[in-house]
């Protein structure tokens, strides 16, 4: 199991502020930008992950409460 499945969603949202964080400094070299920039795409899509995997425990959640609403996710734009 790697590192990244191994971070909570708060963990890891922590870390991706970080990682914005240095690269906003504007000091980073170009190298070490890029590994931040990897690093920051891999836990994003760790974070997108399991927040798809919350929507469909919800989705789960509403089924066995007899709720036939329809359940969606308005995101922000």
């Amino acid at each position: 199991m790697s590192e990244e499945k191994e971070l909570t969603f708060e963990e890891a949202m922590q870390k991706l502020e970080e990682i914005v964080e240095k690269l906003e400094e504007g000091n980073v070299p170009l190298e070490q930008a890029i590994s931040f920039f990897q690093e920051g795409m891999r836990l994003s899509k760790l974070c997108h992950d399991k927040l798809q995997h919350v929507e469909k425990q919800m989705e789960y959640i509403l089924r066995e409460d007899g709720q036939l609403a329809p359940f969606s996710i308005q995101e922000e734009e």
